[in-house]
């Protein structure tokens, strides 16, 4: 539940930053994207990051690829296929909960687009992406291998147990711990910028095109490992509906597909948080 360096809000608390979110994002449209000005064309600039965390998550991270380079060249590559929205200050379930500002978590209050790698069970990583709102930050849950897979199989392989079964290519990615593993995103990565970064970034995915998936493909569902967190147990968690690499399907949630990620964007309008549009969550 990410910390340090804040950014300024223009006068605006973080719920009411995050109250100008719902009139953000409407089902149906698609966001325009935005590049970076200079170096690869495909490469997403740091205005596609400065936008409302759910606008972030869904559908606008998804189906984006995140790519790391290794130091010998090689490009790791895999397609953001599911996401968690972390909402700021008011989310009692982020890292930010209370709007406090930690060691740990100052990424989440830096720029948006800033990488928050923290640790889990005190051995493995999971890395967030920050937006707009304060101490508000994207989790990304699973990706599906596209390039390097051979180097994705060994760098998970030295981190299981010695004759362990060989791992299918979906189960590379399929869990933000798996993904840090898999494409060796390390703690020192925390609050690089990946507009800028040289090593790590993401880039619009040339295989689907411009259009982004539509809300009737998104599941959105109830945010993993976080129940204990009353109401902030809604369906923050957004994945692409049949896809093989999601970590963990919700079957109840997908029967609703066709209206839950529409109602997830109206029930936090009337709600006292407006928002419009991440194994763990932030707990």
């Amino acid at each position: 539940v990410p910390v340090m360096g804040s950014r300024e809000l223009e006068g605006k608390t973080p719920k009411e930053e995050l109250n100008g979110d719902v009139d953000d994002v409407r089902p149906g449209t698609v966001k325009s994207q935005y590049f970076s000005k200079e170096g690869d064309p495909q490469r997403l600039g740091e205005e596609f990051f400065n936008q409302p965390c759910i606008s972030l998550a869904i559908p606008c991270l998804c189906c984006k690829v995140l790519v790391r380079r290794s130091a010998d060249g090689t490009e790791l590559r895999g397609r953001v296929v599911e996401t968690e929205a972390y909402l700021g200050g008011e989310d009692k379930a982020s890292h930010s909960a209370g709007g406090k500002c930690t060691e740990r978590n100052t990424a989440m209050f830096m720029k948006p687009g800033t990488i928050y790698v923290y640790p889990i069970y005190g051995i493995y990583l999971c890395i967030n992406v920050s937006s707009q709102g304060e101490g508000a930050a994207v989790l990304l849950r699973a990706l599906e291998p596209l390039n390097g897979l051979p180097l994705m199989k060994q760098l998970r392989t030295t981190r299981r147990r010695e004759g362990a079964r060989p791992l299918k290519d979906k189960e590379l990615c399929n869990g933000p711990s798996k993904l840090c593993q898999a494409l060796d995103i390390p703690r020192c990565f925390d609050r690089r910028d990946l507009a800028s970064d040289p090593e790590v970034w993401l880039e619009r995915d040339t295989q689907i095109g411009p259009q982004e998936p539509g809300l009737s493909e998104v599941v959105s569902a109830r945010r993993i490992g976080i129940d204990s967190h009353g109401e902030w147990t809604k369906p923050l968690r957004f994945y692409l509906h049949g896809h093989r690499c999601v970590s963990v399907v919700n079957k109840q949630a997908e029967t609703q597909i066709h209206s839950l990620a529409n109602n997830v964007i109206s029930d936090f309008a009337s709600s006292s948080v407006d928002v419009c549009d991440g194994d763990t969550g932030q707990s």
